[in-house]
């Protein structure tokens, strides 16, 4: 913050980004709110020493409870249960943050096109919603150390040949995806000419698939996972191998919160006691009936006869 003395009155941010105010001053009480201002400016000065030592504390720390949102709409990692509760991997870890900084959680749900506007109008302090670190996010939210490391995967009926190795299989075929999220980014870049059903949420695509509306279906691989082991996605299987596209998930904050750091000293509190290993343990292990019924990887073509569920569920992602 700039320790330079301006002669005006004190204004919000967002009234100085919504407007700007011009002097009407006839010149004799111009110049004499001048004088005012300069014999304030020492005093302007001198206050600004507490508001920076202020700037270290954040609302959660100020009043005891760190707000914040999520999408409630994307299992396993967040979802609404049936008495309007939220629950999910990153409600368990927004939790175990609150504990560890000792504040009370206040976890509200938010529409995903609408959280990062959200997070930016004070809604909520922090966002905790199986986001993806992206540049074009960075631009409007600084993120933490990132809490998971995901993978995409390809689904479809386990009697299917979809091969999602096979580029004429990818461009035969009619494939969905949620809109605006890193699955159909990836998709869009790679088969610009395939017929793509986009969805403003993940469960209206898993219905479409279990309705056969569309014939396959690219996801991260945990929600996939989740709805495999579900009743409307027992005829169905993992397609291929798991794609790597270092995507990670972080919190996200309003850039130069303070709150980035203590969020970040505890996730390594909560991942250093194990608290971190109980939660994803409790989510994340991979049912045998989801593994892959195709022997090539959608990626390199390599042999990975149906061993998806030999692998780890997540990568460290400290």
């Amino acid at each position: 913050m700039s320790n330079h003395c301006v002669p005006a009155r004190a204004t919000t941010g967002k009234s100085i980004i919504n407007a700007m105010t011009t002097s009407r001053l006839s010149v004799p009480l111009l110049t004499l709110a001048t004088i005012f201002a300069v014999a304030g400016c020492s005093n302007s000065q001198e206050g600004a020493a507490d508001t920076n030592s202020d700037a270290t504390e954040t609302t959660a720390t100020k009043d005891g409870v760190l707000r914040i949102g999520t999408e409630g709409a994307y299992a396993p990692f967040n979802y609404t249960n049936a008495d309007g509760t939220l629950g999910g991997f990153d409600v368990e870890i927004a939790n175990a943050i609150c504990a560890d900084m000792q504040v009370t959680c206040e976890i509200m749900a938010q529409d995903w096109d609408g959280i990062i506007p959200g997070l930016k109008a004070g809604k909520y302090d922090a966002i905790v919603a199986a986001m993806s670190v992206t540049p074009e996010r960075a631009e409007q939210v600084s993120f933490t150390d990132p809490y998971f490391s995901n993978t995409l995967v390809f689904l479809a009926k386990k009697d299917s040949s979809f091969d999602p190795s096979n580029q004429s299989d990818i461009d035969a075929h009619s494939i969905a995806a949620q809109r605006s999220t890193i699955s159909s980014q990836w998709f869009e870049d790679k088969y610009p000419k395939a017929d793509m059903k986009l969805y403003d949420t993940l469960s209206n695509a898993f219905l479409d698939l279990g309705s056969n509306r569309v014939d396959a279906m690219i996801s991260d691989k945990l929600p996939a996972i989740e709805w495999l082991s579900s009743p409307a996605g027992s005829k169905y299987a993992l397609k291929g191998g798991e794609i790597d596209i270092n995507d990670n998930f972080a919190i996200a904050v309003r850039p130069g919160d303070p709150l980035q750091a203590k969020i970040n000293q505890s996730l390594a509190n909560i991942k250093a006691n194990g608290t971190y290993d109980k939660i994803n343990q409790k989510y994340f292990a991979v049912p045998a009936s989801a593994t892959s019924t195709v022997d090539e990887d959608a990626n390199t073509g390599e042999d990975t006869d149906a061993d998806i569920s030999e692998q780890p569920a997540t990568k460290n992602a400290s």
